[in-house]
Formats: C-alpha cells, structure tokens, sequence
C-alpha cells in the first residue's frame, strides 16, 4: 500500500501544523553488523544474497542507506576525558569486534523490522555459517529530550 507523503510523518521531522489526524510515524531504524576484524572476504554467494534483499528493500522504501566499512587501521577517534579532547588513531589493539557495515532502515512497524532483521542475520548464517556475525537493530531516536531545568 502506498501513502502520500503528506500522510507520512518520519520520526525526526517537524511536527506538522493544524490537524494532524491520520499522521502515521514510521519508526527508523539503524542496522550494524559486527564480527572480528581481519576475517577475510565474504564468499559471492553472500554478496548476491545481499545484492537481491537490499534490492527488494529499496524498492519498497524500507532500506534508504547503508554500506560496508573500513577496517580500523584508518579509524580516527577523539576521545572527551575530562574536559580534554585526545586523538587517538586506529588500529586497536583491544578492538576483538568491530561494526563491518550498516543500513538505515525505515518500517511501519517495530515487529516488522525485527523479523527483517532477523532475516538478515539468516542470510549471513546460511551463506557465511563460519563466521560469527551479530546483527544489531536499534530504532532512531527523534531527537534528545530537553535537560531538566
């Protein structure tokens, strides 16, 4: 079913003015994939696997971004202690797990995007069984709430 974009209010947007009767919110959502770094390649099976369902999902507006990163030797992070700000360059030593890739998603419902997800976890276990992947789905926030005074 396809709405008017008048209908559909994304979480993040402004409020809209006047009546806002029949306002749907899509819920959005952020997908990360984490594993161990220095893995190897994904086999092809996995890269047409991925190719078909990102595909589907585009098509139907689910999937609006995504992609693989970089390992961390390239990673830059400024770290915040005390008021002092350090740089501190990538690779990490201490980094066991690191996120390979991510999407920004956007569906009707919660328990939609958790079955997605699920099927996309499913993907990775039937073309990739040996590696362990977590795939993790968290929803986008609308915005901080204000401090308390």
């Amino acid at each position: 079913m396809s709405k008017s974009l008048a209908a559909v209010r994304r979480t993040g947007d402004k409020q809209l003015t006047g009546n806002q009767q029949g306002v749907i919110t899509m819920p959005r959502f952020m997908g990360f994939v984490r594993m161990e770094e220095n893995i190897g390649m994904p086999p092809q099976s996995l890269f047409d696997a991925m190719d078909a369902y990102i595909g589907e999902r585009q098509a139907n507006g689910v999937f609006i971004d995504g992609g693989g990163l970089y390992g961390t030797e390239d990673a830059v992070n400024f770290v915040v202690r005390e008021g002092e700000v350090t740089r501190v360059d990538g690779p990490y030593a201490e980094a066991k797990e690191i996120v390979g890739g991510w999407s920004l998603l956007e569906y009707a419902t919660i328990e939609e995007a958790v079955a997605d997800q699920e099927e996309f976890a499913a993907l990775h276990a039937k073309h990739w069984p040996e590696v362990t992947v977590v795939a993790t789905l968290r929803q986008i926030s609308g915005g901080p709430e204000a401090p308390s005074a």
